[in-house]
C-alpha cells in the first residue's frame, strides 16, 4: 500500500519561495504519476501541477506557470514542488497524490478522481 507524506510548507512572505516534498513509502514511485493539489478555505480542491511516471511530461495550472516547478527523484521516492514568487492567493493546504500507471509512461491523469493515493497535506501560508 502506497503512503504519501508531504512536507516543506510554512509561512512565507509574498515573493518568497518554498519547496514542498512528497515522500512515498510502501512501494516504489517509479510507476506512478504524481499530482500536486491545493485547497483553500471555502474552495474546492484544485490541481496545481502533475508529472508523469517517466518524468517526461508535466502540467501546470495557469496561475502557477512560470513560478512553480515539479520534479521527481525516483531513487529517493520523492516528488518536489518548487514554488517561487509566492502570492497570497497561493495560500492553501497542498496535497500530493499518486496514480498507478503500471509502468513508465508519459500519461498525466486528467482530474482528481483518477488519483488513487493521497497524502495528508501541508499548509502553505503567504502573508506579510
Amino acid at each position: 500500500q502506497l503512503q504519501l507524506v508531504e512536507s516543506g510548507g510554512g509561512l512565507v512572505q509574498p515573493g518568497g519561495s518554498l519547496r514542498l516534498s512528497c515522500v512515498a513509502s510502501g512501494s516504489p514511485l517509479d510507476y506512478y504519476a504524481i499530482g500536486w493539489f491545493r485547497q483553500a478555505p471555502g474552495k474546492e480542491r484544485e490541481g496545481v501541477s502533475s508529472i508523469s511516471s517517466r518524468g517526461g511530461s508535466t502540467k501546470y495550472e495557469d496561475s502557477v506557470k512560470g513560478r512553480f516547478t515539479i520534479s521527481r527523484d525516483n531513487a529517493k521516492n520523492t516528488v518536489y514542488l518548487q514554488m517561487n514568487s509566492l502570492k497570497p492567493e497561493d495560500t492553501a493546504v497542498y496535497y500530493c497524490a499518486a496514480d498507478y500507471n503500471g509502468g513508465y509512461s508519459d500519461y498525466i491523469p486528467l482530474g482528481v478522481m483518477e488519483y488513487d493515493y493521497w497524502g495528508q497535506g501541508t499548509q502553505v501560508t503567504v502573508s506579510s
